[in-house]
């Protein structure tokens, strides 16, 4: 994924400002011994004392503009993540073999992962590459030999963060493919629910999801074990260095080392380099301390890798007249599926007119429909709009009015609903598109009428009621295809004799393809096809 320009200039501000935050911390270790040696002189303590408290603050202030600036990077990185992982999914290929758990937790749990890594982990490791070198150089001034100890010490640091990030990235892997299955199990159990409940499976489901809970439980205490004896191993090392330039320090101003050394040490210079020992190892034990972000970010990127590339889809060129379709010898097979949805279909629809498919469920009649909504794939033949396919036309979305068996439902007004699939409908077309499918009686029970509130599950809309909104926005749509899947099903026969007038309406001067299995609405068209 080209994410990297995302967040780039966010990023470069904050490797600025921690690489200003080491320029801060010398700051700090120097007037940190002069206020000390000041103390002991009695000469100039309050001025050094004064620019001590301005380094503390410059620390600060560069600390917090740091985290500012990678949360900045990792909002602005996530939110192309997303974008692009949700193009994705609704640009892939019909049929595609990408579970929904893989896709969810992709989407979901992967772009969340990415926010220590850009926050936290990158502006760390910049920090770690330039800083600890660069503040030995300083301390090299003051002593040689302590920036000697120093520079030693960095090299099993340094050992240890290596084994410590190889092993964290084994486990934490492990952790997110476990989190995978665990999601694609609940997600798989929750979609077969009626039917779980139907069998009484759920002793048997419980203990399945158990299973995997505690299996990914069981990877997450490993994860966390690994980052504990890392942290402990890093945080040794980082000590241990700290403790041998004190013990250096303090024995070579008591003039009590055992050894020749070419300097002596007074009490500024001993200061500076034991104040600056322990920010010398900060940027890497923040490093380590941001290592696992990484290895969680890049478990997640796998998944988000396997996403399928969005590959770019033209629009068809605008169709001034209802077209004439054709499917020529198509056939769609899912690829999770043993048979065809459809296999070896021809069939015309001429320009204008209405053609309903019939037959038992499973027949393929809603694979017809969503293959001109590039919702099924085509495995075999043509679809064919004017004589042109498909593929030399691009896609027909935008010029299809579609009323499905489902309806959605957004939270919002009435008049936002029927108007979700032409937005620029004015508030004119949407009181006529909501007569027209006779929604007029609705409303009158209303109060608010068109500006009624409604709710992601349409609450206090009956199934007629939706039927209308859907056909509604088939109607106000301004598209010379309309494709109705099930306009009746689940109706009685009253409300279905009351909607038979609204597909009329509905169908007048489009080219018309309707899924149904009740005759009234077959005879509405003008052909009918029976699908076996």
């Amino acid at each position: 994924m080209a994410l990297a320009g995302a967040g780039a200039s966010a990023l470069r501000r904050a490797r600025g400002l921690v690489v200003l935050d080491g320029v801060a911390a010398a700051g700090f270790a120097a007037t940190l011994a002069f206020t000390i040696d000041a103390l002991a002189t009695g000469k100039g303590f309050r001025v050094w004392l004064a620019l001590l408290c301005l380094a503390m603050i410059a620390r600060g202030v560069m600390a917090k503009l740091a985290l500012e600036a990678g949360a900045e990077a990792a909002a602005r990185v996530k939110a192309a993540a997303r974008a692009e992982a949700v193009t994705a999914l609704v640009a892939r290929n019909p049929g595609g073999s990408v579970s929904s758990a893989a896709v969810t937790t992709a989407v979901v749990e992967g772009v969340e992962a990415l926010d220590g890594h850009v926050s936290r982990f990158i502006p760390a490791r910049f920090a770690a590459a330039a800083t600890p070198l660069a503040l030995i150089a300083v301390a090299a001034v003051a002593s040689p030999i302590a920036a000697a100890i120093l520079l030693g010490a960095l090299v099993p640091f340094i050992i240890a963060m290596a084994l410590a990030g190889t092993a964290a990235a084994a486990e934490s892997r492990a952790q997110f493919l476990a989190l995978e299955r665990l999601s694609g199990m609940f997600l798989d159990r929750v979609r077969a629910l009626p039917v779980v409940l139907a069998f009484q499976a759920e002793s048997r489901i419980t203990r399945d999801l158990a299973r995997s809970a505690e299996d990914l439980a069981n990877r997450t205490i490993r994860v966390l074990r690994v980052a504990f004896f890392s942290t402990g191993a890093l945080e040794f090392f980082a000590a241990l260095s700290v403790a041998l330039v004190a013990v250096y320090c303090g024995f070579n101003l008591l003039r009590l080392l055992p050894f020749p050394v070419p300097e002596q040490l007074d009490l500024k210079r001993a200061f500076f380099v034991l104040a600056l020992a322990p920010e010398i190892y900060l940027p890497m034990r923040r490093l380590a301390a941001a290592y696992h972000d990484r290895q969680a970010a890049e478990a997640a990127t796998a998944s988000l890798i396997a996403l399928p590339s969005a590959s770019p889809r033209t629009d068809a060129p605008t169709l001034t007249e209802p077209p004439v379709i054709r499917f020529s010898r198509v056939t769609i097979h899912y690829p999770e599926a043993d048979a065809p949805a459809v296999q070896q279909l021809d069939l015309e629809i001429a320009a204008g007119k209405i053609v309903a498919l019939l037959g038992p469920s499973g027949s393929g009649k809603t694979s017809l429909l969503n293959l001109l909504l590039d919702l099924a794939p085509l495995t075999e033949g043509a679809v064919l709009v004017n004589g042109q396919t498909l593929a030399e036309l691009g896609s027909l979305t935008g010029q299809i009015a579609w009323a499905g068996q489902h309806p959605l439902i957004m939270p919002g007004s009435l008049a936002d609903n029927i108007a979700l699939a032409h937005r620029s409908a004015s508030r004119a077309e949407i009181e006529s598109a909501a007569e027209r499918v006779g929604l007029a009686a609705a409303l009158s029970r209303r109060s608010a009428g068109l500006d009624t509130w409604l709710d992601e599950r349409g609450s206090g809309l009956s199934g007629g009621e939706r039927r209308r909104l859907s056909l509604a926005r088939a109607i106000l749509k301004p598209a010379p295809i309309l494709l109705l899947d099930e306009p009746t099903a689940n109706l009685d026969a009253a409300a279905e004799a009351e909607l038979l007038e609204a597909i009329a309406e509905a169908a007048r001067g489009r080219t018309t393809l309707i899924a149904t299995h009740a005759q009234a609405v077959a005879a509405l068209a003008d052909h009918v096809v029976t699908l076996a």
